[in-house]
């Protein structure tokens, strides 16, 4: 039976499922929303969407997912269809493991149906809000985590705060209809890998509702809790290849699997206002602070990530994986990791950083898994001063040395130009890329132009790097290298 004439993955379908694919060990007509997730995009599915799958089968079952795309209808399109059914497909150098999830029960579009979006959210059965919308949907500002207050989208909600656009306007006006409703505020999980991120998301929701009304913004300064979290799963984007692939294995056509690696995590911040799932007998870590796994993830794994993405991809490399194959590469990514970052964190007790720097590096080289380079270098403005620029300041303030790092910099800078190194077009995709490039054009592909131009864009690099002397001649004579000898050369010295 061909892909195309399968029949489609649906709860009617479920009993033709092979018996070598996981399905959910529970009735799915019968779970309850207690959740609604901003952003229901591959990473929740394959992350958050699993755990909650795990604990509806051990018979919680009040905590199904309501799914909510903020912009595009592609997701709901794949979905509901399906029911909200959807297979994640694990993949290691082993091997495959398939499983179907049944934790999204319901998927909505905001743009499309607004007022049911907000029905849901304020719905007094909804207890937790989850949220991954990346970095830019935060209305923030990077550099300082404060609210942009002059972003279109917040100027546009401000305007018209009962029809908001926006994530703050979104959830500040649904936590003020269950304000005048007299239902209690609903917990907001931010699964971003943002700084503190429950504390980001505390700011911008309080930042938007006092230019809104004060009393608001007490009311949720005072009731609402906002845990922050630490996330880490790879998930590469999901290919025409894996959709044949899944469908071959199961007999079934599933519009949009998610394909993700066997490792997974999920450290949270004990504090939820209305309860939640018995998350941690799934696998997640509940802990008073994660700031030190934050720290760990963002400057080791990131950053990393980051650097290879932008190097790579310069290089001529498609994955990371691909990546990961070229010694001198690997090499890079080893004395990142152990000679600069490393020592700027301070782990609890009984944290093994050399065994999770290992770890990463498998991880990284997964030849399952088919994470573009592209993909990744994806919104590096929004990424830069969290994955790397924070370890750059700690090591400027230590007296000590960051080569690689500022390679990673002028990476990203020499990406940001729009053109590769054989005068191909880079199909740049970032917030600031009209203005990033145009920077760059003006500046022409110059090392000693080119550096200061980009370190002027304070949202990224703040209003102390491009002053610092040490950290403006590490980037320039990095972007200097990488000009006159490439990518692949730079890695290799």
């Amino acid at each position: 039976m061909g892909t195309v004439t399968a029949p489609r993955l649906s709860r009617a379908t479920l009993d033709r499922l092979p018996a070598c694919c996981g399905r959910p060990g529970y009735d799915v007509g019968s779970v309850g929303i207690g959740i609604v997730h901003l952003g229901i995009g591959a990473f929740h599915r394959a992350h958050q969407a699993v755990y909650v799958d795990d604990r509806l089968a051990a018979g919680e079952t009040g905590w199904g997912i309501c799914g909510v795309s903020l912009r595009s209808p592609d997701t709901a399109e794949a979905l509901v269809p399906q029911d909200g059914l959807y297979t994640v497909a694990t993949r290691s150098g082993e091997g495959e493991r398939l499983r179907v999830v049944g934790s999204v029960r319901r998927v909505l579009v905001a743009p499309r149906e607004p007022a049911t979006v907000i029905a849901a959210l304020t719905d007094p059965g909804v207890r937790i809000v989850s949220l991954t919308v990346t970095e830019k949907g935060y209305c923030h500002d990077p550099a300082t985590g404060l609210l942009q207050a002059d972003h279109p989208d917040i100027a546009a909600d401000l305007a018209a705060p009962h029809h908001p656009k926006s994530l703050p306007g979104l959830l500040v006006e649904a936590l003020d209809r269950r304000r005048r409703a007299g239902t209690e505020p609903f917990t907001v999980l931010c699964c971003d890998n943002l700084p503190k991120n429950g504390h980001t998301v505390a700011g911008v929701l309080s930042g938007f509702a006092r230019l809104r009304d004060p009393g608001l913004a007490a009311f949720i300064e005072d009731r609402v809790a906002c845990p922050s979290t630490v996330v880490d799963r790879i998930v590469p984007a999901t290919t025409e290849a894996d959709r044949a692939e899944v469908a071959a294995a199961l007999g079934l056509r599933d519009a949009w699997p998610v394909m993700a690696e066997p490792f997974s995590q999920w450290v949270i911040e004990e504090n939820f206002a209305l309860g939640r799932p018995r998350f941690e007998e799934a696998g997640a870590q509940l802990v008073a602070d994660v700031a030190p796994f934050e720290l760990m993830k963002l400057r080791l794994l990131n950053a990393s990530h980051s650097a290879l993405a932008y190097l790579g991809y310069l290089a001529g490399f498609e994955t990371i994986s691909d990546v990961m194959a070229e010694p001198d590469c690997a090499r890079f990514a080893t004395a990142l990791m152990r000679e600069e970052v490393r020592p700027t964190l301070r782990m609890p007790a009984g944290v093994d950083l050399p065994a999770y720097e290992r770890s990463l590096l498998a991880r990284f080289a997964n030849p399952a898994l088919r994470h573009r380079t592209w993909q990744i270098a994806m919104d590096g403005s929004q990424k830069l001063p969290q994955r790397l620029l924070g370890t750059v300041r700690d090591r400027l303030a230590a007296g000590a040395p960051f080569p690689r790092l500022a390679l990673a910099v002028a990476a990203w800078m020499r990406y940001v130009t729009g053109q590769d190194e054989h005068g191909r077009a880079i199909d740049v995709r970032d917030p600031l890329s009209q203005r990033l490039r145009r920077l760059a054009d003006d500046a022409g592909p110059v090392a000693d132009r080119l550096a200061p131009a980009l370190l002027g864009v304070r949202e990224v690099f703040g209003d102390d790097l491009p002053v610092h002397p040490v950290f403006v001649r590490a980037v320039t004579d990095a972007l200097d290298a990488l000009f006159r000898h490439g990518a692949r050369a730079a890695l290799a010295a």
